[in-house]
């Protein structure tokens, strides 16, 4: 019997970032119905239901794995494959039964592997071939719209609580995709509504998981978050313009033009930096914390990662076009240092500092003189943002480091968080932001009545225009030779 096998995907980095966001270990389930696919094809599987809380809601996962006879045929496939759905199914019915915070806002996936047995030459005559003949191979499959159309009808209404059937292989190609859990949970959001369309339509809405995540990671919708954290950070007057790069990408993948490729590249090379410097600044965090024996954090730094992490595939871009830039600044900023206040494009509340070390040891901006200081600046800058929605400040303490004609990246971390704001405080708040727009509209009307200001206005609006086009780089090259550094 030929079957149709899957190799092992790419995986990606999402999957290891998914881990930080786990709220318990896996439970084991125990599906109703599948005793009969054991007893009738010689079958075994495992249900395990894992439970993640994601920046942007609640994701829970059942992944079943079902073991068959290499020599099942294909319609035995098909109809095992039909029980075991069905069974999930009624499982997940069950549990949002049970369950008593379904309100909450989430999805709910099912991940469906299936591994034949015994794959290789029956006449095996020693171990190593005897091996070959036991070893597990998983077989290539898929549901799509047209599944739950035509072969398995389930009931898809709008505003009820959905399993989404995923096959292993579609599972892991979309994560590799889509790299981050903020575009794991729209494209979720997005793949139902599809099945959704799908069934109220007819027909089916799209042939593959692979052309959908596709379709999605194309749209300009992807970056509708963003625009709308960019616009409430000009209402904030955190930020005096939209910015550049955002509406640059935007208008591409609006256009479909040429570049809109160049970009979405960028996007992922920027999103696997993003992850791998992530990781790494913690790791270096919990050694020094382990080396100085120090017990500061009253929270667990899986909650410090969960906050890195929580970056989208645009606000990724942004802070590593911010990081990589660096070395085309002049000879005396960078022998100076500088600081950089970035936005999250992903989340309103979360700002970060970025301190570029000066190459003085004794500068205002050494990393001996700011090391020290992280804290305390977090805290600082915490006090200065008038933002209601603020709840965490970033520093990064960034040192570029050349040995050997090569060049390295160390980055001291620190994440503050930032209590909410009681009634009182955002109606103070609020109250000092409209004062502030007022005393701007009123220098403004003044500035217009005055001819020497109006003139003194316009030479520095010229020179901010100047500084301002300089400092936009929507088309970004990401140099990947500047990596961090794994030894200090």
């Amino acid at each position: 019997m030929s079957h149709s096998i899957t190799t092992m995907p790419d995986w990606g980095y999402l999957t290891t970032e998914l881990v930080c966001y786990l709220q318990a270990d896996a439970t084991a389930v125990a599906l109703a119905g599948m005793h009969m696919i054991e007893h009738d094809y010689n079958a075994q599987y495992i249900a395990r239901h894992y439970q993640y809380q994601l920046p942007l809601g609640k994701l829970q996962l059942l992944e079943l794995t079902l073991y068959l006879p290499f020599d099942t045929g294909s319609a035995n496939v098909e109809a095992v494959r039909m029980i075991a759905v069905k069974s999930a199914l009624a499982w997940y019915k069950t549990s949002l039964s049970q369950d008593e915070d379904n309100d909450a806002v989430g999805y709910e996936a099912l991940i469906f592997d299936i591994q034949l047995v015994g794959g290789g030459d029956s006449s095996a005559q020693n171990d190593k071939d005897s091996e070959k003949y036991n070893a597990l191979q998983r077989l290539k499959h898929s549901f799509g719209a047209r599944y739950f159309l035509e072969d398995l009808v389930v009931d898809m209404s709008e505003g009820q609580q959905q399993l989404q059937v995923f096959s292993w292989d579609d599972w892991y190609s979309i994560a590799a995709a889509v790299r981050t859990p903020s575009e794991l949970w729209r494209f979720l959001s997005y793949h139902l509504e599809q099945l959704q369309h799908s069934a109220t339509s007819h027909i089916p809405s799209f042939e593959s998981e692979d052309l959908l995540v596709e379709k999605f990671l194309q749209s300009p919708d992807l970056f509708a978050s963003a625009i709308a954290v960019d616009n409430a950070l000009i209402k904030n007057e955190a930020q005096d313009e939209p910015n550049s790069a955002l509406v640059a990408i935007t208008l591409a993948y609006k256009n479909q033009s040429t570049t809109a490729q160049m970009y979405h590249q960028h996007m992922l090379q920027a999103a696997t930096l993003w992850s791998q410097l992530s990781m790494q600044m913690i790791e270096t965090y919990s050694e020094k914390q382990t080396i100085n024996n120090d017990d500061q954090l009253d929270v667990p730094l899986v909650y410090w990662q969960q906050q890195l992490l929580g970056e989208s595939l645009f606000s990724r871009h942004e802070l590593i076009r911010t990081l990589y830039r660096h070395p085309k600044q002049s000879a005396s900023l960078q022998k100076d240092g500088y600081v950089v206040h970035q936005h999250s494009y992903e989340s309103l509340g979360r700002h970060y500092v970025l301190v570029f070390y000066g190459q003085k040891a004794t500068g205002h901006n050494s990393k001996a003189a700011v090391q020290p200081k992280l804290a305390q600046i977090a805290k600082d800058v915490a006090t200065r943002l008038p933002i209601i929605e603020l709840h965490h400040i970033i520093v990064l303490g960034i040192d570029f480091i050349t040995e050997a004609d090569e060049t390295f990246i160390d980055i001291d971390l620190w994440i503050q968080p930032v209590d909410t704001m009681t009634q009182r405080e955002r109606q103070l708040t609020k109250q000092l932001q409209r004062l502030k727009h007022q005393d701007i509209q009123h220098q403004k009307g003044s500035s217009q009545s005055d001819q020497q200001t109006a003139s003194n206005t316009a030479s520095a609006n010229k020179d901010f225009k100047k500084d301002s086009q300089a400092d936009r780089r929507p088309q970004v090259h990401l140099n990947l030779s500047i990596p961090a550094r794994k030894d200090k």
